[in-house]
């Protein structure tokens, strides 16, 4: 099982989950030659795909969704709520609408969904695992909550949202309403919220983590580090930043 990301920021985001044969695509924020032209660089072609996941309708997550799934024919998985906003590009896709709370699987792949506070229509996270091994995904969640915690406890690796510095976002250059938005407990994790999460889990097993989903201007990968790297004991070398133009090359997550 491994795992990568080929943007992630409020520009777009895209991450790929490989297990078995079945290969998956978590968002996809990008234009279509953009997203064609990093999933090559990958390793991946579009047409290799055998779905295409979706946390939620905020364009950094869905702007491309419709065009790479039309083209290559590729099946598209979301919330009820999350595919309302399609409307008519549903049409041309094939489409299936997954329940929130309760876990399926697409080809090798066990996925679990759950529900998380942003402001959206129903947004979703989601923890892949292939029977032996756990990856938690979680970005765009304004705060935490038991149910959170309780489905990424026994992860082997974790993407984990560090949108912002609560400094640099309150000192920033958003107007009012933005900077209530993004701080608020239906926009995004600070890194000291996230690193609180962090906390919270049982990382014993935690072979990755990944810093993910960081605002160019309301953060800096070495804060977002520091702050994980604190409740891993201190060693800012045990976790990486996915990058707006590069995302993270693959991991591998070996089983226990």
């Amino acid at each position: 099982m491994r795992f990568c990301s080929i943007a992630s920021g409020s520009a777009g985001n895209a991450t790929l989950v490989e297990i078995g044969r079945t290969r998956l695509m978590l968002d996809c924020g990008l234009g279509l030659a953009v997203t064609c032209a990093r999933l090559e660089a990958r390793g991946w072609t579009p047409d290799s795909l055998t779905a295409i996941l979706v946390t939620h309708e905020h364009g950094d997550h869905i702007g491309g969704v419709a065009r790479l799934a039309a083209r290559y024919g590729i099946e598209v998985l979301a919330s009820h709520g999350t595919l309302s906003f399609l409307g008519e590009r549903l049409s041309r896709l094939k489409a299936r609408a997954i329940d929130g709370q309760q876990a399926f699987t697409v080809g090798d792949a066990l996925i679990e969904p759950f529900s998380v506070p942003h402001d959206a229509r129903e947004p979703l996270q989601f923890v892949f695992g292939d029977g032996r091994c756990r990856l938690g995904v979680l970005t765009d969640v304004g705060r935490s909550t038991p149910h959170i915690e309780a489905m990424l406890r026994h992860c082997d690796a974790l993407v984990l949202e560090c949108n912002h510095d609560t400094a640099m976002l309150r000192q920033g250059p958003y107007p009012p309403a933005l900077k209530a938005r993004v701080g608020g407990p239906f926009g995004h994790l600070d890194n000291r919220a996230a690193a609180a999460l962090l906390a919270a889990l049982d990382h014993r097993r935690l072979q990755h983590i990944v810093a993910a989903h960081l605002s160019l201007q309301n953060n800096t990968p070495e804060l977002a580090r520091a702050a994980l790297a604190e409740v891993l004991g201190g060693d800012a070398g045990q976790v990486g930043v996915a990058t707006q133009e590069q995302g993270f090359d693959w991991r591998t997550i070996i089983p226990a």
